[in-house]
């Protein structure tokens, strides 16, 4: 069974840093574009940066120049490495994967279960 696991959320003060990870697993032949998306509570979620295969990426406006997305050297990993945290960075973070490639089959918009992210002012 292919799941996305994330993990590395916390609370964490104003200024300060968290890393993110989302790992895949199961049985996985590629993963296509993958992604990190944020919900804040009464809020719709968000997407925050992508990264391709061929490792280009993207981002919010809202994050650029403080968080950086990358791929682990398998390529089944993903992280965000989110600096100079502000309040309104505080939601869950959610992983995803555009496709996945497995035996036999291709998975479409797999999502993790998310993680929590706090900054507190």
């Amino acid at each position: 069974q292919v799941q996305l696991v994330e993990s590395g959320g916390g609370l964490v003060q104003t200024g300060g840093s968290l890393r993110l990870s989302c790992a895949a697993s199961g049985n996985i032949f590629s993963i296509g574009v993958m992604a990190w998306y944020r919900q804040a509570p009464g809020k719709q979620r968000e997407l925050v940066a992508t990264i391709t295969s061929s490792r280009t990426t993207s981002y919010a406006d809202s994050v650029k120049g403080r968080f950086t997305i990358s791929r682990g050297n398998a390529k089944n990993t993903v992280y965000l490495q989110m600096n100079s945290l502000k309040p309104e960075d505080t939601a869950a973070y959610y992983c995803k994967a555009d496709d996945i490639r497995s035996p036999g089959i291709i998975l479409y918009d797999i999502w993790g279960q998310g993680t929590q992210v706090t900054v507190s002012s």
